[in-house]
Parts: C-alpha cells; sequence; structure tokens
C-alpha cells in the first residue's frame, strides 16, 4: 500500500524552513562564553569556515535532490546507492543528530524564559550531572514542545506558513542589530579578534564543530522533497541558499555584537549579543536580540521536529522501522505515529536538563558531520551505477562536493579520538553514542525486508533507476 505525503510546501515556505531551521537560538547568547574561549575571530572565523564546508557538502544534496524526490533525503540516497545498510546508517546518523539538538531545545527554551523571570528556578527539583533540574523549567520546555508538535500534526502546509512569518521576523530583526551594528559601532571594538593567549589557527579550527552543530537543519529541505509542490528541479536551490541565508545572517550579526561593544567585555558578561548591545546604549536592541533567541529556537525546533518525523517515516518505509510509523493522517497527510515517536524520543532526552546541554551539541555535531560526509558517497556510488540520471542540478566536477565530504568526515574521525580538541566526553558521550547505534542495529535486524529498492519505499524513482542499464564504466563518474 502507498503511503504518500501532501504536495503542500511552497518554495518560499521551503526557504523558511531551510534557513529557519539553520538560524537556532543559543549562538545569540552563548557567544559571551565563545568570545572568552575562541576569542571574537574564532567563533566569526570558524563559523565562516564551518559554512564554506556546509556549502560544499551541500552540493551533494543539491544534486540528489533533485534526482529523488522521495520523503527522507539521505535515507533515500542511501538506499539507492548501499541498499538498506546505507539507508540506516544516514537516517539514524541524521535522526540522532536532530533528536539531540530537539533535546537541547527542551532546555534552551525554560533557561531564555528563566532571565527575565528567575523565579520559575525555584521549587521542586532534581539533578543530574549535578545540575538542578526544576520542574517549573521543564513542564515549560515540555509545553513548548508540544506545541511544535500539534503545529506539525495539523500539515505541513500549517507548518510552512507559521516558518514564513517568524522567518520574516528574524530577518527584520536581525536587519536592525546589523545596521546599527556597524553604523554606530566600530572596528576597533573589534580588532584585535584573538586575544594574546589565544592561538589564531587552533581557536578556528577548534570552533568548526560547534558551528557545524549551529548550521544544522538545511538538509531538512532535501527530507522534505517529497511535499514539496514546485519543481523538484527547484530544490536544489533551496538547498544551497538555505545555507549562505543563515550563515550570512549568523556571520553578521556576531559581527555587528563586536563592532557595537568591545567582545573582550562582551566576553565577561552572561547573555552575549544582549548583553553587548545594552551595554552599548540600545536597550531596544537588546530586547530585538533576546527575541531572536527566541524565534530561532522556534523555527529551528520547528524544522527539525518535521525533518525528524520525515526521516522516521523514511526509515519505516524502507522497512529498518516498524511499518506502523508509515501511517499517514488521511486529512492532514501528516506521518501521526512517526511525530508521536518524536515527540518520545525528545521528551525523553529533554529532561536531562541543563547538565546535559554539551552532550546534545557536541553529539548533534559529531553525527551530523558522519551523515555529511556519508551524502558525498552516496553521489559518487549512484553518480558510478546510474549516470544517465539527471534531476535538473548537476555537479559539473565531483571535486568540490567530494572534498567537503572528505574534510567532514576528517572532523567526525577527530570527535572519536580521545585528546583532540573536538573529543568527544569521555565516557558519558561514547556511552550515548554506543546506546544510540545500539538501538539502530536492535531495529535493523528485527524488521524484514528486501534489500533490493522497492516500489513502496522509492515510488516513482524506483522505476526511474531500473528504467535503463547501469554503467559500470567507472570514467562515467567523472
Amino acid at each position: 500500500m502507498e503511503h504518500s505525503l501532501k504536495h503542500s510546501i511552497s518554495f518560499f515556505g521551503l526557504i523558511a524552513l531551510g534557513a529557519g531551521g539553520v538560524i537556532g537560538s543559543s549562538w545569540i547568547y552563548t557567544n559571551s562564553q565563545f568570545f572568552k574561549t575562541y576569542g571574537a575571530g574564532g567563533e566569526i572565523f570558524g563559523l565562516l569556515a564551518a559554512a564554506c564546508l556546509a556549502v560544499l557538502v551541500s552540493l551533494s544534496f543539491a544534486e540528489l535532490s533533485t534526482t529523488f524526490s522521495r520523503s527522507g533525503g539521505e535515507v533515500v540516497y542511501g538506499y539507492a546507492a548501499f541498499g538498506k545498510k546505507g539507508s540506516l546508517f544516514a537516517g539514524w546518523a541524521l535522526l540522532g543528530a536532530y533528536i539531540s539538538t530537539l533535546a537541547f531545545y527542551v532546555t534552551a527554551s525554560s533557561l531564555l524564559i528563566s532571565t527575565i523571570f528567575p523565579q520559575i528556578a525555584i521549587g521542586p527539583y532534581y539533578s543530574f550531572a549535578g545540575v538542578k533540574v526544576y520542574l517549573t523549567e521543564l513542564v515549560i520546555g515540555i509545553a513548548i514542545m508540544l506545541l511544535v508538535f500539534l503545529i506539525n500534526y495539523f500539515g505541513a502546509k500549517l507548518t510552512g506558513r507559521v516558518q514564513i512569518l517568524m522567518f520574516l521576523l528574524l530577518v527584520v530583526l536581525g536587519l536592525s542589530l546589523v545596521v546599527v551594528g556597524f553604523s554606530r559601532g566600530n572596528v576597533a571594538n573589534f580588532l584585535p579578534a584573538f586575544s594574546q593567549s589565544q592561538d589564531k589557527v587552533s581557536s578556528i579550527f577548534r570552533f568548526i564543530l560547534p558551528a557545524m552543530t549551529f548550521l544544522t537543519g538545511w538538509e531538512s529541505v532535501a527530507i522534505m522533497a517529497e511535499e514539496a509542490k514546485f519543481p523538484k528541479k527547484r530544490i536544489g536551490t533551496v538547498v544551497i541558499l538555505s545555507i549562505v541565508i543563515a550563515a550570512v545572517y549568523y556571520i553578521s550579526v556576531l559581527l555587528s555584537s563586536a563592532w557595537v561593544y568591545p567582545w573582550q567585555q562582551t566576553a565577561g558578561m552572561q547573555m552575549g549579543t544582549i548583553d553587548a548591545f545594552k551595554a552599548a546604549g540600545f536597550p531596544i536592541l537588546s530586547v530585538f536580540a533576546y527575541a531572536i533567541s527566541f524565534l530561532g529556537l522556534a523555527t529551528s525546533a520547528m524544522t527539525l521536529f518535521t525533518a525528524a518525523s520525515r526521516l522516521v517515516f523514511s526509515l519505516a518505509r524502507a522497512r529498518i522501522l516498524p511499518q506502523r510509523f508509515t501511517k499517514v493522517h488521511p486529512k492532514y497527510g501528516t506521518p501521526v505515529n512517526a511525530l508521536w515517536l518524536v515527540l518520545a524520543l525528545v521528551l525523553g532526552m529533554g529532561w536531562l536538563g541543563k547538565g546535559a546541554l554539551v552532550y546534545f551539541l557536541d553529539m548533534g555535531g559529531f553525527l551530523v558531520a558522519l551523515a555529511w560526509s556519508f551524502s558525498t558517497f552516496c553521489l559518487l556510488k549512484i553518480r558510478r551505477k546510474y549516470p544517465y540520471l539527471d534531476g535538473g542540478f548537476k555537479n559539473k566536477h565531483l571535486f568540490f562536493p567530494t572534498f567537503g565530504g572528505v574534510i567532514a568526515l576528517g572532523v567526525a574521525g577527530l570527535t572519536l579520538i580521545p585528546g583532540t580538541p573536538v573529543s568527544l566526553v569521555w565516557p558519558y558521550e561514547y556511552i550515548i553514542l554506543a546506546i544510540w547505534c545500539g538501538f539502530g542495529l536492535v531495529s535493523y535486524f528485527t524488521q524484514k525486508g528486501e534489500q533490493s529498492v522497492s516500489e513502496e519505499f522509492m515510488g516513482a524513482d524506483s522505476q526511474l533507476l531500473n528504467s535503463k542499464n547501469v554503467s559500470s564504466n567507472p570514467k562515467e563518474v567523472l
């Protein structure tokens, strides 16, 4: 039986979901800590380097998303290239990254509110990793995530419209900070961009991993390609635009905060850009920065929740997860059971609270790096197996996406080696990673299904793959 999602997301809706999904919350107030650790130059230039890496990697997604428009994105590419094992690897990596980030938002939302209403951080609590989790904070975080769930439940069309509105507000508020920051600030507040104790190259390199977590979310464009109501050949353009728009937004706002007020002093503050504009004499813009943090949290949570549910839906189509998760609401056209599972996973991790914030960010960065690199290998394999495929966006040369994939794989590898600047935290993050991998393997071996490309999983794309003879000539890859 065919389980299809509705074509209900407009071109601008998908851009808002892609770019808005990247623009998160914590970057605008954690830059005080990042300025202190890496210098303003380390964070801003490290973010720029990560954005360049993301654009290179996105070239793979851009081509593949126009060729295969089935829901699931890299889950589908992995299936077409390497079969069921490839589908599991890609889907489980991205799903783990998205769930980790959403669990981060459960705590981050209440953390933001407590800066205005500190009284919520009182009363009954429990501790995790030596940090108190107040029940009031947890309830607020859960309530916000339930709202995100409900908007997703009632259809991608509603999700897209809400996302467009929030994204436009983000742009207006961000432009206000940038215009005032650069017109009323001074380059002397930014230079020198590093303190004397900070090594420039090391600081930039060390920030790439958390920056990759900040840049997560544009993959959702490919994941939701099936629901686009415009020609699929334009989806690749949306993929790249999402990264470029989000990266320009991040860098412009962060640089404006270092321009309007000395970044060395911002490094000693609690709320980064929010405090910097207030200290510079612009209290209204400080409120704008605070609003950006909430809107960024909402847009990112909305996109990642939507994308995570489609990953579950696609994995179920591939018979890696139980078939019950392919159920589509007859009226709203949304994968209802997949949405419920994502909600359960997010809340199941979100209760860990502020003590697990670093774990969530590090795990998200590692899994995203894996998924990014794997997309390149999928492109190389599919080009070799199916050289006749052309969805309308095709890389003339494979050097750039391959280079991006190799770099992403190198970053992922370094996180597993103890003692490197980007190593996972021993033993907690390694344990979490092992548990997540264990769940994926259990699901893989307990679900029965065909190893070949199936009509149910690939839909019309299955006929596309089988419509011509497969070439084995490696020269056709180049």
